[in-house]
Parts: C-alpha cells; sequence; structure tokens
C-alpha cells in the first residue's frame, strides 16, 4: 500500500478510497500524534473543521468530527468555506488543528482531507508520516484509550466564521476598490459565497458566475480550470477585470477587460511590484516554482528583485519563503501566498489584492500585467516510462544538452518526473511557438527511446 499523504493532503475518489472509515480513523491518528508530541498539553485540545461543497463532504465531515470528538477533541464545525479560511480559522481561533474537506480542482467524485497545525501552517512531512504508521496501527487492532464520559469531545457550530474571514480579508487590503466593476466566478465552491462578499464590502460592483453550488456542479467547466465563461462574462458586462477561484479557493486565476487571461505568473509580478513600491516586499525577493514561464524571470530581473526558484507545489514556495522571511510566492497555476496575511495560498486575497493594485493605479489589468511577457511553453505528458531514470540516463542528459544548445538565452528546458503518475512531463519554452514546439516534441521521443 502507498503512502497516504501526497504533495497536498489525502485525496481520492470519494466513498472508493477516501472512505468515512478511513476519514475517522485519520483524524482519531491526527489526535493522537499531536498529543504526543505535546500539542494539547495543559488544555483541553479544539480542532476547526470546514469543507467545500461537494455533496461527499458532508458524510466525509461527520466521520471527521466523530473521529476527532472520539478521541477527546473539542470541534468547530464552520461548514462551507475556503481552504485558507479554514487555516486563518484555525490560527486566529488558537485551534490546535484545523481539518479541511476538500479536493480542491478536482472534478466533484473526489475528495481530501487536509490537516493545518496550530497558527494555520500545514502540518509537516514528518507528522504526516506518523499520522499515517498510527492510523494503520489502529487499523490493524492496536488499541487506544478512549476517553469517556466529560472527557469525550463536544461539536459546536461556528457561524461567525464567515464573518471574521471576510472581515481579516477586507482588513488587510491596502486601499479600497470603489470604481471597480469585477466579475467572480467562485467555480460552484468554497468561495462561492466568500469573494462576493469580500469583494463587494471592499467597494467594488460585483457581478457573479459559478456561485451556486449544489454539491454537485464543483468545478463543471467553470472556475480556475475553465475560464471560457469568465472572459465571456467581463467582455458581456464592460467590467474592469474578473477573478476565478478554483473549488476549495486556495488559488486564483484572472482575466483582463479584453477577456485575456492573466496567470499566476502575472498575478505574482504585479504584486511583486506593487510590495516593492509599498516596502512591504522583503528582501526584495519573490519566491516561484522551476515551472514558471522565463518571462516571468526575466521581468523581475528588469523590474530589479530577486527571484527564488523551488520544486513544483505550493508547499515548498512556503517552506522556502517560511525558511527565510521572503513576504511573497505562488505558482503559475495561480496559488499565491502572501505571507503577511495569510499561512497558505489564498485565492480570494489574491483576487483583491491584484484588484486593489488596478484600483490603486487607475491602470487597467492588461497594462499592468504587461510588465511581463509570456513566452509561448509546449509541455508534453509521457506516459508509461521509467520516470526514475529521468536524470541518470545518459541518452536524454545528450538530448537535453542539445535542445537547451539550440534555444540559447531566450529558451529552457524542463523534464520533470510526475509525483504521482508513472509519466515525465517535458516542458520547453522559446521565444518563437514553432520552436518550442519542434524541441518539445523531438525530447518527448528520446524520453520513450530512453526510458521505455
Amino acid at each position: 500500500m502507498g503512502r497516504l499523504f501526497g504533495t497536498d493532503g489525502v485525496r481520492g475518489v470519494a466513498n472508493a478510497d477516501l472512505t468515512a472509515e478511513l476519514a475517522l480513523g485519520l483524524s482519531v491518528a491526527a489526535a493522537h500524534v499531536l498529543a504526543e508530541v505535546g500539542t494539547f498539553e495543559g488544555h483541553r485540545p479544539v480542532a476547526v473543521v470546514g469543507r467545500d461543497p461537494r455533496a461527499s463532504g458532508e458524510f466525509l465531515e461527520a466521520a471527521v468530527v466523530a473521529g476527532l470528538a472520539s478521541a477527546g477533541v473539542d470541534v468547530l464545525r464552520v461548514g462551507v468555506l475556503p481552504t485558507p479560511a479554514v487555516a486563518y480559522l484555525t490560527g486566529s481561533l488558537g485551534a490546535d488543528l484545523g481539518v479541511m474537506l476538500s479536493a480542491s480542482h478536482n472534478p466533484m467524485p473526489d475528495n481530501g482531507i487536509k490537516f493545518f497545525a496550530r497558527g494555520g501552517h500545514k502540518l509537516a512531512d514528518e507528522l504526516e508520516d506518523r499520522i499515517e504508521q498510527t492510523y494503520r496501527a489502529h487499523s490493524s487492532g492496536e488499541p487506544w484509550e478512549r476517553p469517556t464520559g466529560a472527557g469525550v469531545g463536544r461539536v459546536t457550530v461556528y457561524d461567525e466564521g464567515f464573518d471574521n474571514y471576510v472581515a481579516h480579508l477586507v482588513g488587510v487590503l491596502p486601499n479600497r476598490l470603489d470604481g471597480l466593476k469585477v466579475v467572480i466566478d467562485g467555480a460552484h465552491g468554497a468561495a462561492a459565497r466568500v469573494s462576493p462578499e469580500a469583494f463587494a464590502r471592499a467597494g467594488a460592483e460585483v457581478i457573479t458566475i459559478g456561485t451556486e453550488p449544489d454539491g454537485l456542479n464543483i468545478n463543471d467547466g467553470c472556475g480556475s480550470t475553465h475560464l471560457a465563461l469568465l472572459r465571456a462574462a467581463v467582455v458581456e458586462h464592460g467590467a474592469d477585470l474578473g477573478v476565478a477561484h478554483d473549488g476549495d479557493a486556495d488559488r486564483c486565476l484572472a482575466v483582463d477587460r479584453a477577456g485575456n487571461e492573466v496567470d499566476g505568473d502575472q498575478i505574482l509580478a504585479v504584486l511583486a511590484l506593487g510590495m516593492r513600491e509599498a516596502g512591504t516586499l522583503r528582501k526584495n525577493t519573490v519566491v516561484a516554482t522551476v515551472m514558471s514561464n522565463l518571462g516571468f524571470k526575466l521581468a523581475m530581473e528588469r523590474a530589479g528583485i530577486e527571484l527564488v526558484q523551488t520544486a513544483v507545489g505550493d508547499r515548498y514556495v512556503l517552506e522556502e519563503m517560511k525558511a527565510h522571511g521572503f513576504a511573497l510566492g505562488g505558482e503559475q497555476s495561480g496559488h499565491v501566498i502572501v505571507l503577511d496575511h495569510a499561512t497558505t495560498g489564498d485565492g480570494t486575497l489574491t483576487g483583491l489584492m491584484l484588484a486593489a493594485r488596478v484600483a490603486a493605479t487607475g491602470r487597467p489589468l492588461a497594462e499592468l500585467a504587461g510588465v511581463m511577457e509570456r513566452l509561448p511553453q509546449i509541455l508534453i505528458n509521457v506516459p508509461d516510462v521509467d520516470r526514475a531514470r529521468v536524470a541518470t540516463s545518459p541518452e536524454l542528459t545528450a538530448a537535453v544538452t542539445e535542445a537547451e544548445r539550440e534555444l540559447g538565452a531566450t529558451g529552457r528546458v524542463l523534464l520533470r518526473p510526475s509525483g504521482t503518475e508513472p509519466l515525465v512531463r517535458v516542458m520547453v519554452e522559446a521565444a518563437d511557438i514553432d520552436q518550442a514546439r519542434a524541441v518539445a516534441e523531438r525530447l518527448a521521443d528520446a524520453v520513450k527511446s530512453a526510458l521505455g
């Protein structure tokens, strides 16, 4: 059996891979591990539990709550809220643990469980490993001491979470959004209420799409993975910009008034320049992953801003930021972390800050995003190959060297084994789209030949 925890919690098809029994067992195990490391010492433990609107979240939430309460943890049920809201409330309420039930941008049949430590930070890998080990021990019949009487956890519905989180978002904005017309696509997900409310309180005129979740329609043809509806709505309503979230609202993509996409790299560039101007871009540095477009790197160089790059995954961006005290980081996919105001990627906060920059400068989003030119980028997934030999194949090394020589300083090659599937991702950037495609296809053939 493989490791349960991936790069972003435990995910799978709800009621097939991710069952009520698994959710309950992991929650019990998490309570025990955190007790063992002293998180609960000297007080009665408290956990915040939230979810996105997926139908399966209803029974999985019940299982998580039952597991925590049976292990002696008091539970605050905050209902349907974004992942960053659960992280924020875990910290602001002084809770010992946060649990979010969501599969983010995945299709509706999937779901997931993500744990947050005290303060709203993602659990360290070693704690996830210990939770998994404890869960497996319990599943094999190892007994555990069950509290009884007054020792069992109590469950409370915490309705104030929505208002507390929205007030936090609006309160950290550098300026209001009065005069802006914004279209918000909530992906029929966790931001369906939060994001429109936050933008409205900040002064924007708000038009909504994808904000009627029914438990089955999350991410269905809408949200940050399907921008067509947002593009059309922005143009139709003559809006200044559009903002799209994913199912759990930890990411944000945007479109300008002409309906053109503004991706995570461009959003990072706009925010980096604004934060430097405001004196809040600590160490004059932004953190991104190796998948960021070369155009972003060149834009930061022109602006005199340092760029630190990490492995793919917002958790690695966050680790680098926390380790060195950086204030801004993110991914091309729209996971943007503003560490002064959030402990994880926050799509609503990102959209608000982007809109605030438009309002403050009086410049259209297209002009602001034009600080960087996205170089053509071709990504090819090569399946059914030995991804473990990417770094050790002499044939592949020679092919990459030749590709890099051909592209020179205006292009880039990245070969990356998938972390979850038996495939290798080939990414090529070049100033010319035809050249990028030709080089990528040649490298994909080399991967098949060398690793197939």
